[in-house]
C-alpha cells in the first residue's frame, strides 16, 4: 500500500496478491481467472458446480423483500458498483445474449481516495480488501446481494422478468 499524490488529491495504491484473490475465490466456490493490470485488477467469477444461479437480485421486487431484509451487499444497478467497496461488477452473456447465472465479472480498483472507507468504517488496506471480498463472494453463493436500480447489472435470481429489465 502506497500514499500517491495527485495535484492536490491524495490517492491510496493498493497492490494485490493474485493467489490469495484466488483462495478466497476457491474457499467460496468460484473458479476464478485474474487479469492484473496498473490500476485495476480483473477478475471472471465463474460457479459451475453450482445448481442454481448466483444471489444476485433485483431488491426493489417485493417478491425479493425476504433476500433484501438480510444481504449486506448492495450494487448500483446502473454503474455496477459494489457500495462501500472497491468492486465493479457486470454481467457475463451466453451466446444468445442472457445474462450467464452462474458468472460474473469483478473489477477491483486499485486507486482509491484517502478518505474511502469500508463497511465498518475500516480504513483502507489490501487484508481489509481481501475479507471484505470473501464476503462478497460468500454472500453472492449464500446470502444474497442486492442490485439497486435499473441499468447495466441485471438481476440473476429471484424474478429476474420485473419491469425494466
Amino acid at each position: 500500500m502506497q500514499l500517491i499524490q495527485a495535484g492536490k488529491h491524495q490517492l491510496v495504491s493498493l497492490e494485490f496478491d493474485p493467489e490469495t484473490l484466488r483462495q478466497s475465490a476457491q474457499e467460496t466456490g468460484f473458479e476464478i481467472g485474474i487479469d492484473d493490470q496498473s490500476r485495476v485488477t480483473n477478475v471472471t467469477l465463474r460457479a459451475r458446480e453450482r445448481d442454481t444461479p448466483l444471489l444476485l437480485f433485483d431488491a426493489s421486487d417485493p417478491a425479493n423483500t425476504g433476500w433484501f431484509s438480510r444481504c449486506m451487499f448492495y450494487v448500483d444497478g446502473r454503474t455496477g458498483a459494489v457500495l462501500q467497496t472497491p468492486f465493479i461488477i457486470a454481467n457475463q452473456f451466453d451466446l444468445k445474449g442472457r445474462p450467464n447465472t452462474k458468472a460474473l465479472s469483478l473489477q477491483i480498483l486499485k486507486e482509491l481516495p484517502q478518505y474511502f472507507r469500508l463497511p465498518g468504517r475500516q480504513p483502507l488496506a489490501e487484508k481489509a480488501i481481501y475479507a471484505v471480498l470473501y464476503n462478497f463472494l460468500n454472500a453472492l453463493q449464500q446470502v444474497g446481494v442486492g442490485v439497486c436500480g435499473v441499468g447495466s447489472v441485471r438481476a440473476l435470481a429471484g424474478r429476474i422478468d420485473a419491469p425494466g429489465h
